[in-house]
């Protein structure tokens, strides 16, 4: 799979936040997103979800305007800025009720989801009772839960204990021989270790930074 961003600028208001835009994702690397909050990074990953058009260029994935289908993206999770779950509902029952939408995984993969943001314990505890880092783990849980093709991460480690970071950047690097993961901070040691390729937004543009 590949992800192509072509000369892509958002406004909002007449306020320009991303200005021509040009980035291409393609399997087996980890690509990180850097810039200062406000910079528009949640503006363009929302984009690649389809949950914002373009004011002009396009995205497009495998060649597929996402944008003109009108649907989101094909095999794609993501957690963007604060995750919300159903507060009268387990972190489990929220992860059973989502994976019902498709229907393509069994209760042991939203275990071993839950199990590898260090969750298990805290599994059958109600949303409304979650903690902030509780609430972030069990958003990285359903990114995981269904094995998607592209992973894109806001901020994913805001609250989260240093062993549950570890473990998570361990995974994925395992995984993304055949993966796209995009992962967005404004903290540089957040992925400066494990990115393969780094991006840096500011003044409405875009800019390698690393590699």
């Amino acid at each position: 799979m590949k992800i192509e961003v072509k000369n892509v600028t958002k406004e909002f208001n007449h306020t320009k936040v991303l200005e021509d835009i040009n980035i291409e994702f393609n399997e087996g690397k980890i690509i990180g997103l850097i810039g200062r909050n406000g910079s528009g990074k949640s503006v363009l990953l929302k984009m690649l979800c389809a949950y914002y058009a373009p004011s002009k260029g396009e995205i497009l994935y495998d060649g597929i305007n996402i944008i003109n289908e009108k649907k989101f993206p094909p095999s794609t999770r993501a957690l963007i800025e604060t995750p919300v779950f159903l507060p009268e509902l387990s972190g489990f029952d929220n992860l059973k009720m989502l994976s019902e939408i498709q229907n393509i995984i069994t209760n042991k993969e939203i275990y071993d989801a839950i199990d590898l943001v260090n969750l298990t314990n805290d599994k059958d505890k109600k949303y409304l009772f979650y903690s902030l880092g509780m609430k972030q783990k069990l958003g990285l849980a359903q990114v995981f839960m269904e094995d998607p093709k592209v992973i894109i991460l806001d901020e994913p480690f805001n609250s989260l204990d240093n062993v549950t970071i570890d473990k998570i950047r361990k995974y994925l690097n395992k995984i993304k021989k055949d993966k796209i993961i995009i992962i967005a901070t404004h903290m540089k040691e957040d992925i400066n270790k494990f990115c393969d390729e780094i991006y840096e937004l500011d003044n409405c543009k875009l800019n390698r930074i690393k590699k």
